[in-house]
Order: structure tokens, then C-alpha cells, then sequence
């Protein structure tokens, strides 16, 4: 019987009291973490945006050729954008307008930059089923506002860009734009 050993040893320990299996817990855990990190990273990266879309994220366009009365039509996010260098009789009339005719009531001074209200920059998409109105070019018809006709299903816009008639719910969209020196703006 002097030879019997104790049936359960304790086992040995660190200096701070971890075992052999805490360490191998701990390491295991760790490796667990890091393998799910770098399987999750490829799927969270391919969410960017690809390189040519980040391209199109801003357009840059010159004034300088735009006479008083013309009209663009330039591409930005691969959606057409109109801008529009007014007369000042047609600002005149967008600011004329009462906000109570308005389903979608804004101001004329708040769709355009402070001292450059002459040049009117919308998006081209028309806010009812996403059609491209008219009125950008001299023999399109501009509706009964004298802004932009929907042919899809006849929603007319102001010289401001604002829904005056037809089943459109809202006024054509103001992008994001700046004016680098007087004759450069850069949309997005």
C-alpha cells in the first residue's frame, strides 16, 4: 500500500495559477478569432464600391460655352443632369410663384447657389417612375410651366424644377454641387 498512488493528482500549475488547458483554451480561442476576422473581411470588402464607380462619384463640367437662355445635359452617376443658365425674366417668374400652387413647396433661392442663381443644376430623372423629361433642348417641349414635360405620363416642372402639374409626387432633385471659380462646378 506504500506504493499507491493518489488516484487524481493535482495538475501543475503557473506561476499565476493557469494550466496547461487554460493556455491551449485561450490560443485556441484567439486562432478562432483571427480565421473568422479573415473570412469576414472579403465579404465586408466586396461591398465597396468598385473603383470605376468611385470614378463617376464626381463630374466636372466649364460654364464658360453656356450662353443665357441655353441648356446641358451632362452625365453624372450615370444619370443625366440638366443645367440650365436662365434668363431673368425666368427667374423672375420661378420666384413669382406662390408656394400655395406648389405640391412640392420650395423656394426658387433654395434649389440654386447664392450668386449664381442664374444657373439652375438639377437631376434629370423625373420623381414619379423615373423617366427623363423633356426640355433641355431648344425644340423640346417644356410643358405648360415652361421648365421640363415628362413623356411618360405628362408631369410638367417649372423653371425651377418644381412639379406643377401631373402625377409626379415631388420637384426634381438638386444634386450635390459646387462652384470651383465662376466658370467650373463639380457635381458630387
Amino acid at each position: 500500500m506504500a506504493n499507491m498512488a493518489p488516484a487524481h493528482s493535482p495538475a501543475p500549475s503557473g506561476a499565476d495559477g493557469e494550466t496547461r488547458r487554460d493556455f491551449l483554451l485561450h490560443t485556441t480561442v484567439a486562432f478562432g478569432a483571427v480565421g473568422a476576422g479573415m473570412a469576414v473581411w472579403p465579404l465586408i470588402h466586396s461591398m465597396n464600391p468598385a473603383a470605376d464607380t468611385l470614378a463617376l462619384s464626381t463630374t466636372e463640367f466649364s460654364l464658360a460655352t453656356l450662353q443665357e437662355g441655353q441648356a446641358i445635359t451632362i452625365v453624372w452617376r450615370g444619370k443625366p443632369v440638366f443645367v440650365r443658365f436662365r434668363t431673368k425674366e425666368e427667374i423672375e417668374a420661378a420666384r413669382a410663384v406662390p408656394m400655395s400652387e406648389l405640391t412640392d413647396p420650395q423656394a426658387d433661392d433654395v434649389r440654386v447657389k447664392k450668386g449664381k442663381e442664374q444657373y439652375l443644376i438639377l437631376e434629370g430623372v423625373c420623381t414619379h417612375l423615373g423617366c427623363i423629361p423633356l426640355g433641355t433642348k431648344p425644340m423640346d417641349q417644356r410643358g405648360d410651366f415652361g421648365g421640363w414635360f415628362c413623356p411618360c405620363h405628362g408631369s410638367h416642372y417649372d423653371m425651377a424644377g418644381r412639379i406643377r402639374k401631373g402625377p409626379a409626387p415631388a420637384n426634381l432633385k438638386v444634386p450635390p454641387y459646387t462652384f470651383l471659380d465662376d466658370t467650373t462646378v463639380r457635381v458630387g
